[in-house]
């Protein structure tokens, strides 16, 4: 199944087939070289399915995980990429998660201005969220995606067959951001969570999701007005990723905290409270509230001591609402 995204700065093709994968060079220009990045994390099942299909290419392996994402790993990539002469007209292709995503999209997007990168998400939050709309970004000092530019990919790969490998937890954890969706666009989307057998609608998920994310980035890409609905739960979900505490959560079991957190309908939140507990994703953070809420007001969303915020009222209308940042405090679960 092909989706297409126009946006005005580029038209890309969303590939969502199950083995796609194995025959990932079919769908990768030829023009130039091609230079893999991935992490640890991605089982060397199919990190060796992608290499076999392009012997001669280097792949830049590096370490999992959301502290990953930073300009250090970012260096070291970009002058690995130098290492290996990556010209111009070369390929960067990203197999991994959305660190991997970010970090390859990010290099591509900086290195010698600008050169092309492919997507193909392993994983249930990079399938569903962060594949497409061409954000990238790092993390600095303290704060998630500061640094980071839109750099849209020629092409992305989505194969549910490689889910088959991933942690019950990653697993629900990428499933918090369809749900995140699912409140703010489609009603019958979140009604799936609620009284379905989840796991076997997937590919459905995931496909209904990739058009909802389809639409929003072909009509607000650089993310001036309705993208921004996509950041339901994660004003204070970044919070709660970024801070020390009891538990190290991550990102989409933050953003369900956020989202039952910012939420002022108390039947919703109840429904919602429902779905999360059913994903097995926490409904409560253990960290230090105090911690949270000073990470909170560095959000980069923040405009002194206000700050937008993504509000739901109704399932399937998500909008935006500018509220103090001092307010939020009490919201903290």
């Amino acid at each position: 199944m092909e989706i297409m995204v126009r946006t005005k700065t580029k038209t890309y093709p969303v590939i969502l087939e199950r083995g796609i994968l194995g025959k990932a060079s079919e769908y990768i220009s030829r023009k130039g070289r091609v230079f893999l990045v991935s992490d640890d994390g991605v089982p060397e099942t199919w990190r060796a399915l992608l290499q076999r299909q392009y012997p001669g290419a280097h792949m830049h392996v590096f370490l999992h995980g959301e502290p990953s994402k930073n300009m250090d790993t970012l260096r070291r990539l970009l002058e690995d990429m130098a290492e290996h002469q990556v010209a111009r007209n070369d390929t960067v292709v990203a197999l991994g998660g959305g660190v991997v995503g970010d970090l390859a999209g990010f290099a591509a997007s900086v290195y010698k201005r600008g050169i092309s990168y492919v997507n193909i998400p392993t994983t249930t939050l990079s399938q569903i969220d962060s594949s497409i709309g061409g954000k990238t970004a790092v993390d600095l000092a303290g704060v998630k995606n500061l640094v980071g530019a839109f750099w849209q990919p020629d092409a992305v790969l989505v194969d549910t067959d490689v889910l088959a490998t991933l942690p019950a937890r990653h697993f629900s954890n990428g499933l918090a951001e369809a749900v995140k969706e699912g409140l703010t666009f489609d009603e019958s989307l979140f009604e799936i969570f609620e009284k379905d057998d989840y796991p076997d609608h997937i590919d459905d998920i995931i496909y209904r999701c990739l058009m909802i994310k389809k639409g929003v980035v072909e009509r607000d890409e650089r993310e001036e007005g309705e993208r921004k609905l996509l950041n339901f739960g994660h004003t204070i979900g970044h919070a709660y990723e970024a801070s020390h505490g009891l538990a190290e959560y991550l990102h989409g079991e933050c953003v369900g905290m956020g989202m039952l957190a910012i939420m002022d309908d108390p039947a919703l939140k109840e429904r919602l409270k429902a779905v999360l507990q059913r994903l097995n994703l926490p409904i409560r953070c253990d960290n230090d509230k105090e911690e949270v809420f000073r990470l909170l007001r560095n959000d980069k969303k923040a405009s002194h001591d206000r700050i937008t915020i993504v509000q739901v009222d109704e399932i399937g209308k998500g909008y935006l609402k500018e509220v103090e940042i001092d307010s939020l405090r009490e919201k903290l679960i």
